[in-house]
Order: structure tokens, then C-alpha cells, then sequence
């Protein structure tokens, strides 16, 4: 069997609500603290930076939440996304398991960023909001939320981590041609960017230098309200489309999931292909393992310190209880940008400690051989994040084979590497080596 092997939902078949965990933990989660008062946070706190309808979500103990059909409309440009069968890359392994993929790269911005970035932009334009200050990584947040922007007819305003911002000049132009104003972090934009720059004037910076960039220009811009993609709760709820469409599409396919994979740095896309299993999990529908796989040298859920921390360098946000390797922790310049954060999703912190996930992490050298033997046999180029998940279901086929048995493996490809070949070349041409955690 060599044909590719498609699952493919009609667009009346998108899922119609997102699915929020919390309401499902048999635990409840610690919540967030003021950073002041060290007292849970109030509605009030938090729509300082967020629109109150936000905030909702964030706070919601309700199982499901119905998608705006604004939302929906915008989400048809790419949704329902495919679940393929990787039987190219099952014959190059000469493995018994079933690989399949949901490929998210199908969207505007090439990941899956956007099923956030939609509803994110769609409901403070409905709060009244004019423009929207964030942060990004790799820049695929940067580009998906700019674009969600030039949707719903907001300014954008974006400070990318300046590692990311040299190596990946093409993700800035895509944030550009959406219409966002693009500063390299840390910048002279803000008073704590100034700050990082007078200490440290060669700063690569990082996710948690960004966020605080972003929360200060917030407040002190009226009309603007802060907007993040990975962490919080509602963010984790939006993605949560990928979790729910998956579970249809293995469905059709007549097969159930083994075990599932997903790439983790701040943990929304291997929260929106897992929390759904996840619910199957609770409830004694499935016992297949559910792994986030992280950069070696940034490596959060595997060496992190379960506990109360910020989630930002210049401690703005709220404490959350998370796995963290603290809020000063400067990750190496790794390639896989959307994965240098020094925390976890507290959601996916709180699946870690009641033992529903598992956590393994992988050197940057190798992410990259997976990457490229993915690319030579399925023809897609995978976004350096999403390939710490191919490097992983690899192993994990190769143990099938060693083992002579099947195994379905299910993994999110959570975004293309179309506008990472700077990367790839610095792979391809030696040039590249193993950082910090990684040797």
C-alpha cells in the first residue's frame, strides 16, 4: 500500500463547540494568583489586560462553549483539517505501526495558531478593543494573530523573541503584509526592553522578555488589550477544535490511537490535539499515552519545578502553577522558536501531576534528521516545533518494528516549515549543533 490515505471531514461536520477540560479534572486545578496580593485573581484583575468576555472563558467551569458562527465563517477559510496516514513514512521505517497526522499547516498562516487567533481577535472586537499587543516566538502566533487583525479590523502590534527576529525574516514580512508593526525583543519600545538591552546589549531575548514587553505596552496604550497564544486557559479551549475533529476522523478510519504525540513549549497545540483524549482518558474510553515532546535544552515538563511562578521576565502576570525552570531562565537560541518558554500550560502542568500525559524531551539535532526524513518521505516540510513530535512517533515506530508489533500512533503536525529553510540549511550544511541541555 503506497497511495496517501486522507480523512476528511465536510465542513458541515466542524466541530460547533470548543471543549473545556477543567470542567472534567478530578482535581481542580490551583488558580492563579495576583502577583501583588498572592490572592486568587478576580475577573477585575484580569480584564486590566483582557476583554471581560475573555476573561469568562478563561475562568469558565462550563464543559462546552459554543463557537461564534463570526468565528466559524473565518475558521471555514481552512477548517475541518486533514488526518492523513503517513504510509510513506511507514514503509521507510519498515514498521507494523499506523502512523497518522493531523496536519494544521493548512491554515493562512501555516499552523495552528490561528484556531485562537480567530476567536481572540473576533471577541475584543466585540468588546470595543482597537488594538491588540502580543508577543511571538518563531512568529507563528505573530503571523496568525495578525492576520485574525486584519479580519476583524484591529491594529496589531508584535515584539518577536530577536533570535527568531533574525533568524526567521520571512515570518516577520508575513506579519507585515497583514498589516502588524513588528519590534525585535527585546526593543527600546518599552522602558523594561530598555531595561534587558542596557544590562545584556547582545540579548537574543525570549518569550517571557516578550510577554512583558507586550503586557507594558498594553497598559499604557488606551484602547489596547493584551493577546497571547499559548498558557492560558481559552487559550487551550480554542484549540481544542484539533483535539474534537481528530477524534471523528480516527473514527472514520477505524482505528483508535495507541498512543498520541504533540510538540510542547508553551503547550496549545499539544493541548488542542489532546485534551479531547484526554476527556476519553478520564472517563475509562481509552488508556492510550498521550506525550508532549519538548526541546532538550528548554525542557520544562521533563526538569521543571511543578510550582507557582510568572509568566513573564519582569513579573507582570499572574503566579500560575506550572512546571517552570523560572521566570529568569534564558533558553539557547534552538531553532524551534514557538518552543523557548520557561513554563508549561498550567492546564497541561495540572494533566503532568495527575499522571494523564507523560513528558520526554529531544536534542535539536536530532528533531532535525526526523524532520528530514518526514519531508523525504510524506513531502511535507514540518515546522521545526512540530518535528520534536515526528522525532518521538520515529521511536517509537522503530520500537513496533524491533518489537513486531502495530501500534497506532497519532501526532499533530501543527504547523509547515515552509518559511524555516534558513534552518533547515543551517541542518542540510553542517552548520548546525547541539545547545545548552542538548550535549
Amino acid at each position: 500500500m503506497s497511495q496517501q490515505i486522507q480523512f476528511l471531514l465536510r465542513a458541515e461536520e466542524m466541530p460547533t463547540h470548543w471543549y473545556n477540560l477543567n470542567a472534567d479534572f478530578p482535581e481542580p486545578m490551583p488558580p492563579p494568583l495576583h502577583p501583588g496580593t498572592k490572592q486568587p485573581v478576580t475577573l477585575g484583575d484580569m480584564t486590566a489586560i483582557f476583554p471581560e468576555n475573555l476573561v469568562r472563558q478563561e475562568m469558565s467551569p462550563e464543559r462546552h462553549i459554543e463557537i461564534p458562527q463570526a468565528v466559524a465563517d473565518v475558521y471555514a477559510l481552512y477548517r475541518p483539517t486533514p488526518l492523513l496516514r503517513a504510509v510513506r513514512l511507514e514503509q521507510a521505517l519498515q514498521t507494523p505501526a499506523h502512523i497518522y497526522y493531523k496536519y494544521e499547516g493548512v491554515s493562512p498562516a501555516g499552523s495552528h495558531k490561528p484556531n485562537t487567533a480567530i476567536p481572540q481577535a473576533y471577541y475584543n472586537k466585540v468588546a470595543g478593543t482597537k488594538r491588540l499587543a502580543t508577543e511571538t516566538g518563531a512568529g507563528q502566533w505573530g503571523s496568525s494573530l495578525a492576520m485574525a487583525c486584519s479580519v476583524f479590523g484591529l491594529e496589531c502590534n508584535i515584539y518577536m523573541v530577536k533570535v527568531s527576529f533574525h533568524q526567521k525574516p520571512y515570518r516577520k514580512l508575513l506579519m507585515q503584509t497583514y498589516g502588524a508593526t513588528v519590534h525585535a525583543s527585546p526593543s527600546t519600545e518599552t522602558e523594561f526592553g530598555r531595561k534587558v538591552l542596557a544590562a545584556d546589549p547582545d540579548s537574543h531575548g525570549s518569550l517571557g522578555i516578550a510577554i512583558s514587553e507586550a503586557i507594558e505596552d498594553t497598559v499604557k496604550h488606551p484602547g489596547t488589550k493584551y493577546s497571547l497564544g499559548s498558557v492560558l486557559n481559552h487559550v487551550c479551549l480554542h484549540q481544542s477544535i484539533i483535539g474534537e475533529e481528530t477524534i471523528r476522523q480516527m473514527a472514520m478510519a477505524g482505528e483508535e490511537p495507541d498512543v498520541i504525540f504533540a510538540c510542547a513549549g508553551g503547550g496549545s497545540n499539544f493541548a488542542g490535539l489532546a485534551f479531547p483524549f484526554v476527556r476519553q482518558k478520564i472517563a475509562g474510553k481509552t488508556k492510550c499515552r498521550i506525550v508532549g515532546v519538548e526541546p532538550a535544552s528548554c525542557p520544562s515538563l521533563t526538569k521543571g519545578e511543578l510550582r507557582y511562578d510568572f509568566g513573564d521576565t519582569a513579573e507582570t502576570t499572574p503566579l500560575m502553577m506550572m512546571y517552570t525552570l523560572g521566570h529568569q531562565f534564558m533558553p539557547p537560541s534552538i531553532h524551534a522558536g514557538g518552543l523557548r518558554y520557561h513554563g508549561m500550560a498550567p492546564m497541561v502542568s495540572h494533566c503532568k501531576k495527575l499522571g494523564l500525559i507523560e513528558a520526554l524531551a529531544v536534542p535539536q539535532m536530532k528533531v532535525f534528521k526526523a524532520a528530514v526524513t518526514f519531508a523525504r518521505s510524506e513531502g511535507l516540510v514540518p515546522a521545526p516545533e512540530s518535528s520534536h513530535a515526528i522525532a518521538a512517533v520515529i521511536d517509537e515506530a522503530i520500537k513496533c518494528r524491533e518489537e513486531n508489533r502495530k501500534r497506532v500512533l497519532v501526532f499533530n503536525l501543527s504547523g509547515n516549515g515552509l518559511l524555516d529553510l534558513a534552518a533547515f540549511d543551517s541542518y542540510l550544511t553542517g552548520k548546525m549543533h547541539e545547545t545548552g541541555n542538548d550535549d
